[in-house]
């Protein structure tokens, strides 16, 4: 590997933030990593991911009814969400930076802010486009501020138990999904949707500043890896990464963004479409909580690479779907394998890496997430209305995935080569 461990102390840099304080030399940390506290960090995740995915992956219960009053097309109502995510995922590097050096929860209550003034202004637009700046701009920031940081400071808080450490707090992505879905699709029929957004403002808002509240930097020294930045993003492991990654987050977006429109084309009533969605989080819940057996008998990153390939081949149910049963049996399995890939994610990063600068690691590879999502939805919205037809678009969107799955087999070698 790059760094002959992840996790000893490094020496001071002189260039202390606030992430830094308790890694002085000779001091003593008020809270030992793997410790009761750690699992505090461990909450703080769950619930900024609930909160902040919740809200974003609802944007399916919103597609329909926002495409409806301005009359816009599948590819510039999918620019929403493709830009939202392009926002959050450019923004990584940044907001990894400021955590790693002063700490995540500054930088989290900023996110809180931005999440919730970003939908109470969406609620109020009154051209489509000004939703690309509203909810673009507003989740965009709000995901950005919150999820790279406290994930970075999730994996600074453990070294023993990790792994399962990072799959419960980013589980809180699919149970967000499984309950704000639903709630949303109830709240657009109560209320309407501009009514929808602005409760859910009021509330994200709420939740992610008690997020950050409870967000501690951890007792380690995140803002100075063992190895020169610019030597970890030319290796051939990071760069397979990047590839890959590129290429198996548009089919994260592609559901979220379409599948309940296409089961209400084929007859079913918009709830039980938008439950949908719901079942995807239920399902990378249970995929992000049982990663730890599967880590363990193959690797974190042979069990990364066994989500991605699963992750494409979900992608023949929904291909074949005709009624609403296939639609779940996609839902459910597309759900477990997205949800141990994400999780897995910064697992195998700092498997590769190290712990320290993972904030930056995590955040500089999210970039190519950044462009997998904001070309995916918007392409194969375009396919949809040039065709007619779902089915091109979910084809398209497997043969990327199972394309990324071979891209990055090579990284099962990935620790011996760095070991050379």
């Amino acid at each position: 590997m790059l760094s002959d461990s992840s996790d000893r102390a490094a020496p001071s840099s002189g260039k202390r933030g606030f992430a830094s304080k308790s890694a002085v030399p000779g001091a003593k940390p008020r809270h030992e990593r793997d410790s009761p506290y750690a699992w505090r960090m461990v909450a703080a995740g769950f619930l900024a991911t609930f909160t902040l995915f919740g809200v974003a992956y609802s944007f399916g219960a919103f597609f329909r009814p926002i495409a409806a009053e301005f009359g816009a097309s599948r590819s510039a109502t999918s620019a929403i969400f493709s830009i939202t995510a392009f926002v959050y995922f450019m923004l990584g590097p940044i907001t990894g930076h400021f955590a790693d050096r002063f700490g995540p929860r500054p930088v989290a209550a900023v996110g809180a802010i931005a999440t919730g003034a970003g939908l109470i202004m969406t609620a109020s637009i009154h051209r489509l486009t000004e939703a690309y700046f509203t909810y673009g701009l507003g989740v965009g920031v709000g995901v950005a501020c919150c999820y790279v940081p406290l994930v970075a400071a999730v994996s600074g808080w453990f070294l023993k138990r990790r792994t399962t450490a990072l799959g419960i707090a980013v589980s809180g992505i699919g149970a967000g999904t499984l309950a704000v879905a639903p709630l949303a699709a109830a709240l657009i029929k109560h209320y309407g949707w501009r009514e929808a957004y602005a409760i859910m403002g009021v509330g994200a808002a709420a939740s992610l500043l008690a997020c950050a509240w409870l967000a501690e930097p951890p007792p380690i020294e995140l803002d100075s890896p063992a190895v020169p930045m610019r030597e970890i993003f030319r290796s051939p492991p990071f760069r397979l990464m990047y590839a890959g990654c590129l290429l198996w987050t548009v089919a994260t977006a592609v559901p979220f963004v379409f599948l309940p429109s296409f089961a209400h084309s084929i007859g079913i009533k918009p709830i039980a479409a938008a439950a949908l969605v719901g079942l995807i989080g239920f399902a990378s819940t249970a995929g992000r909580v049982s990663l730890g057996p599967l880590a363990d008998r193959y690797g974190i990153i042979r069990a990364f690479q066994i989500c991605i390939l699963a992750l494409g081949l979900s992608f023949a149910l929904w291909l074949a779907a005709e009624s609403y049963w296939p639609l779940a049996a996609f839902a459910l399995a597309m759900g477990v394998s997205y949800g141990g890939a994400v999780a897995l994610t910064p697992a195998v990063l700092a498997e590769l890496f190290g712990a320290r600068g993972l904030g930056v690691i995590l955040g500089v590879l999210y970039t190519s997430s950044a462009i997998g999502t904001l070309l995916g939805p918007p392409v194969c919205g375009a396919l949809i209305d040039h065709t007619g037809s779902y089915r091109i678009a979910v084809a398209f969107t497997m043969a990327l995935t199972v394309g990324a799955f071979a891209i990055m087999l090579p990284l099962a070698r990935a620790e011996r080569i760095l070991g050379e």
